[in-house]
């Protein structure tokens, strides 16, 4: 059974002061799940600002997460220094008894998510793949039904960052988050597994915005947009 001493969440934000509060009090609930359990982990919330114009950074602070500001104007830049900067402040702990979860700005995490994934841990996964669902109130029943079409498929392993979570170690063997402005998290997943990883998909479903237009050309946004413009559409 592995101890996980360390739990660090990591949101990479750009320009999201409209939804951060969402995400940040749905992570602060799963937070508190992992409190009131006896003997658990110190648990930190790092949120990365990339070349925020807006009212980001106050939004974080009111919620009492770690900052730090980037100006890598990339998704994949934003995680690995968010990341990196966890390794920093976690230097002196093995590297195999920190866990990291990563979620977006536009994306609401269940109340078990953080506990669910140290249970996950313990039992020796270094990384979890976890799965999202968009918010329905912001797609119609037409595209809504399109999309529990093409994701009914539970063998199927789409890769969200919005939704994985993974030992420090893993992160290493893996080679980190890519510097890139979107598939950062398909990349890194792809690493950890030809490295050898030990891994699962399951766990608490992730739900995010159902918007299309997103903060970068493609992603998740970009797919549902082309959801809405072509039914018959069959990748994520």
């Amino acid at each position: 059974m592995r101890r996980i001493s360390e739990l660090h969440v990591v949101v990479p934000v750009h320009d999201e002061e409209a939804l951060l509060p969402r995400c940040l009090t749905a992570i602060g609930q799963a937070v508190e799940e992992v409190r009131r359990r006896p003997r658990m982990p110190r648990v930190e919330v790092t949120v990365v600002l990339d070349s925020c114009t807006d009212g980001s950074a106050s939004v974080a602070t009111r919620h009492g997460a770690t900052c730090v500001s980037v100006d890598s104007r990339s998704v994949g830049g934003a995680r690995a220094a968010g990341v990196a900067d966890v390794a920093r402040r976690t230097g002196g702990t093995s590297p195999a008894s920190v866990w990291l979860a990563t979620t977006d700005a536009d994306s609401s995490v269940p109340p078990s998510w953080l506990t669910a994934q140290l249970d996950l841990a313990r039992d020796g996964v270094e990384l979890m793949v976890g799965r999202v669902r968009p918010d329905r109130a912001e797609l119609g029943q037409d595209v809504l039904a399109r999309w529990w079409h093409h994701h009914r498929d539970p063998v199927r392993m789409p890769v969200y960052g919005a939704n994985l979570g993974f030992t420090l170690a893993a992160y290493h063997r893996a080679g980190g988050f890519a510097n890139v402005s979107e598939h950062e998290d398909v990349h890194f997943v792809a690493a950890a597994l030809a490295a050898g990883c030990r891994w699962t998909q399951t766990g608490p479903w992730v739900q995010t915005s159902g918007r299309t237009r997103g903060r970068v050309t493609g992603g998740f946004a970009g797919y549902l947009r082309t959801l809405v413009t072509d039914p018959h559409v069959d990748t994520a």
